[in-house]
């Protein structure tokens, strides 16, 4: 029995294949390669450019293999770019997603891990943010996940679709022997940026607002290593092979400012790193750390990757970037 994994050569697909293959699991890839990269994935994993949004040819592609289970990567991921254009977001994400639930459903697949995101939460009363959060989405891509989160609970209701929904904090670092990595174009990510403006690809890194209610005025967020991030998806799988359907948040539970992340990429690299403050962006929070309880309790999943290595690994990776 295999895995599909939809969105299997972007950034976290292909670090979550990674650890699947590396786990003895038969792993599919299916992916349009509008946004990620052939070369992410090994060339021993099964490979289709199958978009979503073609329900024919994507119930084809599934047939061909013997799948028991889905991970759904696939989607447009840029909150700026689904503010100019919502139209794509819900096309693509909402569309794409319903097309996919609605054929592994025809097929007899029971088993859904869904890459989902703390953007649900908009702007948090509470933080630590646990999964008692009232949704709150603010912008049309965290409005589209949250969609595709309600169409996983009615299907779910009506044909017994078990599912876990993985609200992710913020992604960082690449595979510890730099092999595969992140690679946006543009890059929206702090943690990259940082780091590019360390390699000179950039003049300085913009501090949006440095007048938050935080210690040094500049807002907090939970970085998570995508590692970590891979290994609560096969952790996620394993959960819904009891027959139980969850949302989990992952994140570490600790929180880091944007001069701190700079300061610490300072240490690691070497490089003087400018930086320049602007006016606060639109919409942005002060602080957004998840509370990771259910997920230490439901998954016995545990994160191990601290600031430090998440960032040696990122730099590692994009000091030689491979794609």
């Amino acid at each position: 029995m295999a895995v599909l994994v939809t969105g299997g050569a972007g950034y976290i697909g292909s670090h979550t294949v990674k650890k699947l293959t590396e786990n003895g699991f038969d792993v599919v890839v299916l992916d349009n390669l509008s946004r990620g990269h052939r070369k992410a994935v090994p060339d021993n994993v099964h490979f289709e450019k199958t978009d979503l949004l073609d329900e024919a040819g994507l119930k084809k592609a599934i047939r061909k293999y013997n799948i028991d289970s889905v991970i759904h990567f696939a989607a447009f991921a840029y909150v700026g770019e689904s503010v100019e254009n919502p139209g794509l977001y819900y096309q693509n994400n909402v569309v794409g997603s319903f097309n996919l639930i609605k054929v592994i459903n025809e097929l007899g697949i029971k088993k859904f891990v869904f890459s989902s995101t703390c953007s649900i939460y908009g702007n948090p009363e509470n933080v630590p943010i646990s999964e008692n959060e009232p949704p709150n989405p603010i912008n049309p891509y965290a409005r589209t996940k949250y969609m595709i989160e309600n169409i996983l609970s009615d299907f779910e209701t009506a044909h017994g679709l078990k599912y876990a929904a993985l609200r992710y904090f913020n992604a960082a670092g690449d595979s510890d022997d730099a092999s595969i990595g992140e690679s946006h174009d543009p890059e929206p990510h702090l943690i990259p940026l940082v780091l590019f403006t360390a390699l000179g690809k950039r003049d300085s890194i913009k501090i949006y607002g440095d007048d938050y209610e935080t210690p040094d005025g500049t807002c907090i967020r939970d970085y998570i290593h995508v590692n970590d991030l891979a290994d609560a998806h096969i952790k996620a799988l394993q959960y819904i092979e009891k027959g139980d359907s969850t949302i989990i948040n992952l994140g570490t539970g600790n929180g880091y400012s944007v001069k701190e992340i700079i300061d610490a990429a300072r240490k690691i690299t070497g490089k003087e790193i400018k930086s320049e403050i602007v006016g606060r962006r639109a919409g942005d929070p002060a602080i957004l750390v998840a509370d990771n309880k259910k997920a230490k309790e439901l998954l016995d999943w545990k994160p191990k990757y601290n600031l430090e290595r998440i960032l040696e690994t990122a730099w590692n990776w994009h000091k030689n970037q491979k794609y």
